[in-house]
């Protein structure tokens, strides 16, 4: 089917449309001549950040200790480079204001290294990620499956890395990091939250983890559970306060959350082992072993039978 030229030729002025937009709404766009992470790199770096922590798990097998030395040592080279060229450009962006002239790329580098440097102590609390997800899951047939398939240890991975970058102070790159990981498994864990080992999240889809939360040793949360804030600090002008204050929940050791439970707040703590039903709404302290449920809620099931007409089941979560 031919194109139609007199439509074609509406594309100057499209464009023309385009650009001035792109100073009336400057927010939307960098244009500049200092580059900024770039998206595709820094998803090749978490690919490669999977090889180094689950070696023989991805894109090269057949490995072992006669090669793995060689393998991985290729990997952690290139991501030197590529971590240091990334984290530049965030310190670039974040700084250049404050020191035009400053090599950022040497900034980069001892940020880089220094997360390399913790690699070996976050693969010794992904171990206990991986056994608490077997221990948590009768459906898990092996500790192998739940490092193939399971999307909870997906995120859970790289929160673990992104919360070191965090921690190192690098901008943009933890954050995008995350939001990888959300965008495949519909967990989203903020960089900034501090986990304790053993961490399972169960099916995935839906939890949120905020920024501020703090999360004991041995926790495990189900599919659509919510660690959010209960409110907002404001300026004089009605503007929200950014920043890393406390507004997100506690929960101590060996606490369990149920499905599409939702905790609130910075004061709220969870004491130590305790579990929390599904669909609860809660935005207050519990004691260490407690267990929160809603009221028993009643079903009405109607049938074509007159006798089913008025059937009402009691359930408990």
């Amino acid at each position: 089917m031919a194109t139609d030229i007199r439509l074609k030729e509406e594309l100057p002025a499209i464009t023309d449309q385009l650009v001035d937009t792109y100073t009336e709404c400057s927010r939307l766009n960098h244009l500049a001549h200092e580059p900024l992470p770039n998206r595709d790199a820094v998803a090749a770096i978490r690919d490669d950040l999977f090889e180094v922590l689950y070696p023989g798990y991805g894109r090269r097998q057949k490995l072992h200790l006669g090669n793995i030395g060689y393998y991985v040592g290729s990997l952690v080279d290139a991501l030197h480079d590529q971590l240091t060229t990334q984290i530049g450009r965030a310190l670039r962006h974040e700084l250049c204001d404050e020191a035009p002239h400053a090599d950022f790329e040497a900034m980069a580098q001892p940020k880089a290294v220094e997360l390399l440097r913790r690699l070996p102590e976050v693969r010794k609390v992904l171990e206990q990620d991986v056994e608490a997800a077997y221990r948590g899951d009768p459906a898990a047939r092996s500790h192998h499956e739940i490092i193939f398939s399971y999307p909870g240890l997906e995120a859970v991975t790289v929160y673990r890395v992104a919360h070191e970058l965090y921690r190192l102070k690098v901008p943009f790159i933890p954050r995008m990091l995350t939001e990888l990981a959300h965008s495949r498994t519909g967990i989203d864990i903020h960089p900034g939250a501090r986990i304790g080992p053993g961490f399972f999240i169960d099916h995935g889809t839906g939890v949120v983890v905020g920024e501020t939360c703090e999360i004991g040793a041995g926790v495990k949360l189900y599919q659509g559970v919510t660690l959010g804030a209960l409110s907002f600090t404001k300026d004089d002008d009605g503007t929200l306060t950014h920043g890393a204050y406390k507004r997100h929940p506690t929960l101590g050791d060996g606490v369990v959350v149920y499905a599409n439970a939702t905790i609130l707040g910075g004061r709220t703590v969870v004491g130590e082992r305790a579990v929390i039903g599904s669909n609860v709404w809660l935005t207050e302290s519990v004691p260490p072993d407690t267990t929160v449920v809603l009221e028993k809620p009643r079903l009405r099931l109607k049938g074509a039978a007159p006798a089913a007409d008025d059937v009402a089941l009691m359930y408990h979560i």
